[in-house]
């Protein structure tokens, strides 16, 4: 309980430190590159794909084997199979 605590107050931390960013840059005249740096790292971030799937467990995924797999389904098909 204590480590999903830990990671949604970092989270509203760090979404905070974000909006706090992102609103000084719209209203204040003297914001300058702190805030942009903070808002560009934070938009950034939320470019990585966080609802991945690990590539052995991913159907169809490069490195997974089903390449292989399906090219040796097709060899095999056109008769130049190991028993062919």
């Amino acid at each position: 309980m204590a480590g999903r605590a830990a990671r949604w107050g970092m989270a509203l931390a760090l979404g905070a430190l974000w909006w706090w960013g992102v609103l000084r840059l719209v209203l204040a005249p003297d914001a300058g590159v702190l805030e942009g740096a903070v808002v560009t790292g934070g938009w950034g971030l939320s470019l990585l794909p966080v609802n991945c799937v690990p590539k052995p467990r991913a159907v169809g995924a490069a490195g997974s084997g089903q390449e292989a797999l399906s090219l040796r389904r097709w060899w095999a098909a056109r008769g130049r199979g190991r028993g062919a």
